[in-house]
């Protein structure tokens, strides 16, 4: 079958890593199935693995991709939950929980083996494309308002660095859900497109507010980490899943923080209860997450540049033929 992986590790160039080639039919254990791919979805995380992020050679070569959707053995249309391990089914004891592609094969391919507890039926609503955006980011997101930031519907909620993945979707479940959603960008485009998609305002990187906000949500890091905190309201809560500018910012602010009580949470993805909930809201709501290009697969080096450039508003899919 046909798939992208990662070939070799190049911290400076990742995409000399990546190749599109015959792989072999995944094996497939006790308690898995294989899921006939439709669409599958990029991520800044298949980026890093290709520059070693969580990778060494010695795992090498391994299928890319942590989001996808198809159809399973039983003809079924289904979403993958790529957190494997999440539950115990079909792996070993005590093994930590872990995404697709980082130990076991990922969605860039034709075929993928999976537990079969990591399936979701694909609500008849949403298309492949779109039901590919969600197991990652657009859950990512998901946790993060409503399980992390404690927020009640008229709270207001910042969310830097508008036009990705995490971003959007925040923007996105945010309104629908009846928050007062800010947003920040250094592209004008990408603030008019925020605005549009439900934002109630959006500014330059770093501006100051009309108001102090109840929560933030952080995936860029260094750039924007000192404007989140000094935007928070006292005992406002700072929710972190990504730092894309990097994982160092130049000032703590470990003053604020705990003068002004404010609370610094972590949230990575989410766990299967909440992707079935986020199909619910989005079939409930009419949502629809924000897809910023399509690709056919054999076309991938050019959605990987298109995303390593950082020139994109929302998600990018792959076809899987």
């Amino acid at each position: 079958m046909i798939a992208a992986y990662a070939a070799r590790i190049d911290p400076q160039h990742p995409l000399s890593g990546l190749e599109l080639g015959e792989v072999p039919e995944p094996s497939v254990p006790h308690g898995w199935t294989t899921v006939q791919l439709r669409a599958a979805t990029l991520n800044h995380h298949d980026l890093w693995s290709l520059r070693g992020v969580g990778l060494g050679e010695q795992d090498l070569p391994l299928i890319l991709g942590c989001d996808g959707a198809g159809v399973d053995a039983e003809g079924d249309d289904v979403v993958i939950h790529s957190v494997i391990g999440e539950s115990g089914h079909g792996v070993g004891p005590d093994e930590p929980r872990s995404m697709l592609s980082e130990r076991y094969p990922g969605t860039f391919a034709e075929r993928i083996a999976v537990p079969r507890w990591n399936l979701l039926p694909k609500p008849a609503e949403l298309s492949f494309a779109e039901a590919a955006c969600l197991p990652g980011a657009w859950l990512t997101a998901y946790r993060m308002l409503f399980t992390n930031a404690d927020l009640s519907p008229g709270d207001t909620v910042l969310v830097q660095g508008a036009g990705g993945g995490v971003a959007t979707a925040a923007v996105v479940l945010g309104s629908a859900a009846g928050f007062r959603v800010f947003v920040t960008s250094r592209d004008d485009v990408k603030r008019k497109r925020a605005v549009a998609l439900g934002a109630e305002a959006a500014f330059e990187a770093g501006a100051r507010l009309p108001q102090r906000v109840d929560a933030v949500l952080e995936t860029v890091g260094e750039a924007t980490w000192s404007h989140s905190v000094r935007a928070l309201k006292d005992g406002g809560r700072l929710v972190v899943s990504g730092a894309t500018s990097g994982p160092n910012p130049p000032l703590g602010e470990l003053q604020h923080i705990f003068y002004r009580e404010l609370r610094v949470i972590g949230s990575t993805l989410g766990s299967k209860k909440e992707l079935a909930a986020l199909l619910d809201f989005c079939v409930a709501k009419g949502v629809r997450p924000v897809v910023d290009s399509v690709f056919p697969m054999h076309d991938i080096r050019r959605a990987f540049e298109r995303m390593e450039r950082g020139d994109l508003f929302g998600k990018i899919v792959l076809t899987i033929p």
